[in-house]
């Protein structure tokens, strides 16, 4: 496979996961905010730009609530919801014959369905819901009518690696902000809610623990639970498959050290024990997770995207 068609395919992955994350994200923030007592709007979409991995001057946290609204259609922030699914269409226009007419025209449609509700009256909750329900839709009919090859492994790969970065970020900071809930009338108890619902959990957690909302729970099951898709640990085995997976399919192209260094990420998760992290520091861990996807990122890039001319005339 060419690399600018890699290059394209795992672009266009990550860009449909950080919109349908973001919108998520935004989404539960908007409904916490019918249920919530008397407070800042703008300290607690702060909150939430930090949750996203966006970090705020003084001036810029006085003024959260209008920078979350330009993250959702404001086409000028290159982390907006509009701006991923302009920047998915358009890695996946340059690989039009690499991906199914299918793929194409339900990125199409969901990119003419932003647009077409970004310049008219507009209802926040059921555009937030649209993308996410067409970034899931995608998915489905990626997954139906692509083969499982290399180029399929590489949205894998890409859809994993940014899962595993939005949700390392979104933990660290909820633990770094929350105190714990002493009872169920207490306030912070609907912001542990908010983490779970962000992360498509909490149906999940209460079958797994109950309702019983404890935090080092809540801890284990997002980042450490083996199965369930959302988690850390699963995104990071999901993301070490495709990578293992693409340097099967790749003969002749080395490809030992992105596998080991995804393999080393999945081991960390694997192996991992929540008393052991909480008395640690969860954040110390989850930067060890960040630097980690980062290294698996760079290695990715530079073996099978930006390697030198003379590795591709030995393959």
């Amino acid at each position: 496979m060419l690399s600018r068609v890699a290059d394209s395919l795992y672009w266009m992955s990550r860009y449909l996961e950080r919109a349908e994350h973001t919108a998520r994200v935004i989404n539960i923030q908007l409904n916490l905010m019918l249920e919530r007592g008397v407070g800042s709007d703008d300290a607690y979409w702060a909150h939430v730009l930090r949750t996203l991995g966006i970090e705020l001057s003084a001036t810029e946290a006085a003024e959260a609530q209008t920078l979350a609204v330009s993250l959702v259609r404001d086409t000028r922030h290159k982390a907006s919801i509009v701006a991923s699914i302009i920047g998915a269409r358009e890695n996946a226009r340059q690989v039009r014959e690499q991906i199914s007419s299918e793929m194409w025209e339900q990125l199409n449609r969901l990119f003419h369905s932003v647009r077409e509700r970004g310049d008219g009256t507009w209802d926040a909750r059921e555009f937030l819901q649209s993308v996410k329900e067409g970034s899931h839709l995608f998915q489905g009919i990626t997954d139906s009518t692509m083969t499982h090859g290399e180029g399929w492994q590489f949205i894998q790969a890409g859809r994993f690696l940014e899962r595993t970065v939005a949700v390392s970020s979104l933990i660290g900071e909820h633990f770094r902000e929350l105190p714990v809930a002493r009872e169920e009338s207490d306030p912070v108890h609907l912001e542990w809610i908010g983490l779970l619902r962000s992360c498509t959990a909490f149906e999940a957690y209460c079958k797994a623990y109950t309702a019983d909302l404890q935090p080092d729970r809540i801890a284990e099951f997002l980042v450490l639970h083996p199965s369930f898709p959302h988690s850390i640990r699963f995104s990071a085995g999901a993301l070490e498959k495709a990578v293992r997976e693409i340097g099967r399919e790749v003969a002749g192209r080395r490809s030992s050290r992105v596998e080991r260094i995804a393999g080393r990420l999945h081991a960390t998760l694997s192996f991992g024990q929540i008393d052991e992290i909480m008395h640690g520091g969860l954040d110390t861990y989850l930067e060890t997770v960040l630097r980690q996807t980062g290294q698996v990122h760079s290695a990715l890039h530079q073996t099978y995207i930006a390697y030198p001319i003379e590795v591709a005339l030995e393959a």
